[in-house]
C-alpha cells in the first residue's frame, strides 16, 4: 500500500493538488510543504501582502462546564496549564501549554473565551494525546468536544485585514488576541487575530464543508497567495516562535524555554491562583531562582545556515559543548541565516560568541536576542 494512503487528508487537500501543491506526510496528515512559486516567494509574500495557510491539522476542541458556568470550565483547564484563564476576559484568546508532573511541556496551545465556554486549539501531532489528557483529568467537571467537523485557516500578513474584508466582514475593530464571530460570504466562522508568522493576520475556523469555498474566495484576491508549511516554518523562526517537537518537549519546562511571560503573577508564587499545576514545584522554583540552561537566539556568521541537533560549543576546538540547536535555516527576510537552541546559562547572553558543529567543522555564531524581525501585530 502506497504510504501516503494511509495519511489524513484536511478538507482543502484536493484545493492543494489542484493548485500545484508539492505534497509531504506532517504529523499523520498529506500536507502542502510548498506550491510552485517556491518557499523563499511565499515567505517573502507573506511579509509583504497576504498569504493562506491550511492548519486543519490542528485540533479544536471545545470545553464547556457541566455546570454551565465559564468560570468554573477556567479553573479546571488551570489545573492542566500555569496559565491564569479565569483572568482572561470574553473575546480574548491567550497562549499556554500543558505541562507534565516533572514540569516539562507536553504540548503549546491557544485558548479563547467564548463567553459559556472555552475554544482550544492544539497541536497537530499532539492532538489526540492532548484531548485524551482533558477528557482523564476534566471529564468530572468539563465536557470535553473534539470538533472534527471543523477546518481552521490562517490568513497571514500585512494585507489580511483587506482580503478578509472583501468577504463582507468588517473586522478592522479586532486587535492581537480579539475573538469573535464572523460572518464570510454567508459562512458562520470564529475568527480570532493571531497567526503564527510574526505578521498581523487572523485564524479562521470554519465548518469542513464550507472551507474549500472560503479558501477559494480569499485567494481571489490579487494579494492573497496560498502558502506552504515550508515558508510557515521560516516565518516562525524569524519570529522566534517555537515549534513543539523541536524547541520545546516534555525534556524542556516553560522557564528554560524562555515562555515565562506566558505565566501570569496569578499563577505564580504568591498570587491569587499559585501552583495547583502538573509540574508546579520546578517550574515556579525556576522561575524564582532560574535555570541552568536556556533557549537563545543564534545569528551564524556568513551564509551557511545551521540546522537543527547541530552541537554548540564555547570554543572553537568543540571540547566544551554547552547544548543543541533546535531550529535553523536561512531567513529571507532577516536575509541570513537563522537559528535558535539551547545553550548553559552562562553563555546566554545576547553577543556573546559561541561554536557550532556543522560537517566536522565549527562555526562561529553569536547568542542574540529574539525575535530576528519586528513582529506587526495589531495592539
Amino acid at each position: 500500500m502506497d504510504e501516503s494512503a494511509e495519511l489524513h487528508r484536511t478538507p482543502l487537500f484536493d484545493l492543494h493538488v489542484a493548485l500545484g501543491a508539492r505534497m509531504v506526510p506532517f504529523a499523520g496528515y498529506d500536507m502542502p510543504v510548498q506550491y510552485p512559486a517556491g518557499v523563499l516567494k511565499e515567505h517573502l509574500h507573506t511579509r509583504a501582502k497576504c498569504g493562506l495557510f491550511d492548519v486543519s491539522h490542528m485540533g479544536q476542541v471545545e470545553l464547556r462546564a457541566k455546570s454551565g458556568k465559564f468560570e468554573d470550565a477556567a479553573l479546571a483547564l488551570e489545573s492542566l496549564v500555569p496559565v491564569d484563564i479565569l483572568g482572561l476576559k470574553e473575546g480574548r484568546q491567550r497562549y499556554g501549554f500543558f505541562t507534565d508532573d516533572n514540569g516539562g511541556i507536553l504540548d503549546d496551545l491557544m485558548f479563547a473565551n467564548r463567553g459559556d465556554h472555552l475554544f482550544v486549539v492544539v497541536n497537530a501531532g499532539c492532538k489526540q494525546a492532548d484531548i485524551a489528557h482533558m477528557k482523564k483529568h476534566l471529564s468530572d467537571r468539563v465536557d470535553v468536544t473534539y470538533l472534527e467537523d471543523r477546518a481552521l485557516l490562517a490568513l497571514q500578513g500585512p494585507q489580511s485585514q483587506a482580503v478578509l474584508s472583501s468577504l463582507g466582514a468588517d473586522v478592522s475593530a479586532m486587535k492581537f488576541m480579539d475573538v469573535r464571530d464572523v460572518t464570510l460570504d454567508g459562512v458562520a466562522c470564529i475568527v480570532s487575530r493571531s497567526g503564527y508568522s510574526g505578521e498581523d493576520g487572523f485564524e479562521i475556523s470554519v465548518p469542513s464543508d464550507k472551507a474549500e469555498a472560503i479558501a477559494k474566495a480569499l485567494l481571489a484576491h490579487p494579494d492573497c497567495e496560498p502558502i506552504g508549511l515550508g515558508a510557515r516554518d521560516s516565518l516562525r523562526l524569524e519570529a522566534g516562535l517555537c515549534l513543539y517537537g523541536n524547541d520545546i518537549d516534555a525534556t524542556t519546562s516553560p522557564i528554560e524555554a524562555g515562555l515565562e511571560w506566558a505565566i501570569q503573577k496569578a499563577r505564580r508564587s504568591g498570587g491569587a491562583r499559585a501552583g495547583g499545576f502538573p509540574g508546579a514545584d520546578r517550574i515556579l522554583s525556576e522561575l524564582e531562582n532560574g535555570t541552568s540552561r536556556r533557549r537563545v537566539g543564534l545569528k551564524p556568521e556568513g551564509k551557511a545556515p545551521v540546522r537543527g541537533h547541530a552541537r554548540l560549543y564555547a570554543d572553537a576546538e568543540g571540547k566544551a559543548e554547552l547544548g543543541e540547536v533546535t531550529s535553523g535555516g536561512f531567513g529571507p527576510s532577516f536575509e541570513g541565516p537563522v537559528a535558535m537552541g539551547y545553550v548553559s546559562a552562562t553563555h546566554a547572553e545576547p553577543g556573546t560568541r559561541i561554536y557550532a558543529e556543522v560537517r566536522g567543522k565549527y562555526l562561529p555564531v553569536t547568542v542574540t536576542a529574539m525575535p530576528f524581525v519586528t513582529p506587526t501585530y495589531k495592539r
